[in-house]
């Protein structure tokens, strides 16, 4: 799951930390859901542990974007309801206007959506 949390007209920006082979790379912040969970409720978890936010979702993007043969990434807008972002599992955190968008090196899986929010402006 990734949340593009949206403040001011600007996307955050996270860069992996790890592992080896990703890090560097910059994406949506997010993770995997755990048995029992819903999309919805992973991507909150997620943005909390990873962020040190609390997170509203508003809409999906897109469908079900593919990363591998057994992995998809689905999307929502996000707004931070509580808490500043804190880069707590990830190297850097930027926020990126929509003219930012592409000064980062996306990962590959990410591009796709972040392609989508450049076309309709940030959503």
């Amino acid at each position: 799951m990734g949340a593009a949390i949206i403040s001011d007209g600007r996307l955050l920006a996270a860069q992996r930390a790890e592992p080896a082979h990703l890090a560097g790379g910059w994406e949506l912040p997010g993770g995997k859901v755990d048995p029992g969970e819903s999309d919805e409720d992973a991507l909150v978890r997620e943005c909390h542990e990873e962020l040190g936010v609390k997170v509203r979702l508003s809409r999906r993007i897109g469908g079900d974007w593919p990363l591998s043969e057994r992995a998809l990434l689905r999307v929502w807008t996000a707004e931070i309801v509580a808490g500043e972002p804190r880069a707590l599992e990830h190297l850097e955190l930027r926020w990126l206007g929509p003219h930012e968008l592409y000064d980062v090196a996306w990962l590959p899986g990410d591009r796709p959506v972040i392609d989508v929010l450049a076309a309709e402006g940030l959503g």
